[in-house]
């Protein structure tokens, strides 16, 4: 990930649009964030929590909190959507994604607050996504879901992607798109600048 500095990461943060036009900061998250990442979980409900993790926790348990703040280890990264709530900076949604570059594809997971499910915000963060996928390199994006959460395939099959079964675990469906775009071609402004400077490090590689 040398092309990421990773001791500025506001840099590479986002505004995106709810389908209402409110605006939504998406941004790498931080170790100020400790406390209100754990609220987030917390506050989800316990469907959202099992669809998110595949299983029934309360909270994110310790190893996982550090490892969900901890940027750019093993090539992966959280990153929160906030807004502000009562002249608080609150997180909304978050996801976190991986980089697989001995095949190319970028991992992700996501989930949206039940509070501002509706808003169009899973839909807006994973267009980020494809963004941050591009600007890597990646060649395609790709999650898992339970094959009971509707919701998660609903946003999915619209937004181009396709299925196959889950090749460890039949109780989950994996969906994968394939990242076509060129370095000038990545409509996020800051992912943009990521994949030109990335592009001019290594010319050769694939965009």
């Amino acid at each position: 990930m040398s092309t990421l500095r990773l001791e500025d990461l506001r840099q590479y943060s986002d505004t995106l649009r709810t389908r209402e036009g409110e605006a939504i900061n998406v941004r790498f998250v931080e170790p100020r964030d400790t406390d209100e990442l754990q609220h987030y979980f917390r506050s989800l409900s316990t469907g959202s929590r099992y669809n998110r993790f595949f299983g029934a926790i309360s909270e994110l348990p310790g190893s996982l909190l550090r490892e969900f703040l901890d940027i750019g280890a093993r090539e992966r990264f959280t990153m929160v959507a906030t807004k502000m709530v009562d002249g608080f900076e609150t997180i909304v949604a978050e996801a976190r994604y991986a980089f697989h570059a001995e095949t190319s594809a970028l991992e992700f997971g996501l989930s949206v607050n039940n509070r501002w499910q509706g808003h169009g915000i899973a839909t807006a963060l994973l267009k980020n996504l494809e963004c941050r996928a591009a600007a890597l390199g990646a060649e395609h994006i790709f999650g898992d879901t339970l094959r009971s959460n509707q919701t998660m395939i609903s946003l999915a099959r619209k937004s181009g992607f396709a299925f196959v079964n889950h090749p460890d675990d039949w109780k989950l469906v994996r969906f994968d798109k394939e990242i076509s775009a060129a370095p000038k071609d990545i409509p996020c402004a800051s992912w943009r600048l990521a994949a030109l400077s990335r592009q001019a490090v290594s010319p050769s590689a694939s965009a």
